[in-house]
């Protein structure tokens, strides 16, 4: 993140918040918690609750004129310039479980006035912090992003059939959900798809490299807001599955490094259309296309 802490306006309090919200939900973690579901599938726990209220009133404290639209249901002075999209736990199934995979996910929204209320502001500033590894992400809108204060960038990979990429399923209609299909695609033309249930997480790990791009249907503003800015500071690219603007409401999200996501577009206009795809290259076809990329 270019420039010093002092310059940052929003960041230091926020990452603060989100590391006493972590260390919560840490300890709800080692002791255990009691789930109940909000829909026929969906899970929520206790924790949840608790750290949103936590984050909420911590929130009022640092930013007292900003608005708060959380994922368990806070819907706090929502007529403001500024709104946090707040996910007190990115990954409540795996919390459920005993499976060390969640997060903490704040993405900040500024609303000019007059800006019609179905259209989107921008995402000004980004924290998502991961518990269990004590890893924070952070970034504001023309400053780079960083992880633990180091600056961070996407990965150079340039094709598909080089690249570690991750998705995400549904917990509610999962029937209805398409995405198997483009799982294995994805998977057949990758190194791997990994689908490790934290889609804040999956986007953060875009950001910093570890995954080349990462996909989703049917997501929500406080499981992407954070993730979006994130991966733009660190020079990657966001949009919709044909290549069109991200939107916080879009239902689509589709992060990569920038350097893959015209393939992916590709594969998404092919797949949705029907059309048949293009042979998967054989391990010699492929090993003799690498080998030609390295000599040119």
């Amino acid at each position: 993140m270019s420039g010093s802490a002092a310059d940052l306006v929003w960041v230091p309090e926020a990452s603060a918040i989100a590391r006493e919200a972590g260390a919560r939900l840490r300890e709800f973690f080692a002791h255990g918690v009691e789930t109940e579901y909000k829909g026929d599938v969906d899970l929520v726990t206790v924790a949840d609750r608790t750290v949103e209220k936590l984050i909420r009133t911590r929130l009022a404290e640092a930013f007292p004129e900003h608005g708060v639209y959380g994922e368990v249901g806070t819907r706090e002075r929502m007529e403001g310039e500024f709104r946090w999209y707040v996910d007190p736990l990115d990954g409540t199934t795996n919390f459920a479980h005993g499976f060390p995979q969640f997060s903490v996910s704040l993405g900040l929204e500024q609303r000019p006035a007059g800006i019609a209320p179905g259209q989107d502001g921008r995402i000004v500033a980004a924290v998502i912090y991961d518990p269990m590894r004590d890893e924070l992400y952070a970034a504001e809108r023309g400053r780079g992003a960083q992880v633990n204060g180091k600056p961070m960038r996407v990965s150079r990979i340039e094709e598909l059939a080089e690249s570690l990429i991750a998705t995400g399923f549904p917990s509610r209609k999962r029937h209805d959900s398409p995405n198997v299909h483009f799982y294995h695609e994805f998977t057949l033309r990758s190194h791997g798809v990994r689908r490790a249930g934290s889609a804040a997480l999956d986007l953060a790990y875009v950001a910093s490299g570890r995954l080349e791009a990462f996909w989703e249907f049917n997501l929500n503003p406080w499981d992407t807001a954070a993730g979006f800015l994130l991966v733009e500071e660190a020079g990657g690219r966001v949009t919709d599955f044909a290549g069109g603007p991200f939107q916080l409401n879009s239902r689509e999200v589709l992060a990569s490094n920038g350097l893959i996501h015209a393939e992916l577009v590709g594969l998404f206009q092919e797949m949705f259309a029907g059309r048949n795809l293009a042979p998967i290259p054989t391990p010699r076809e492929f090993a003799e296309r690498r080998a030609a990329r390295a000599a040119g």
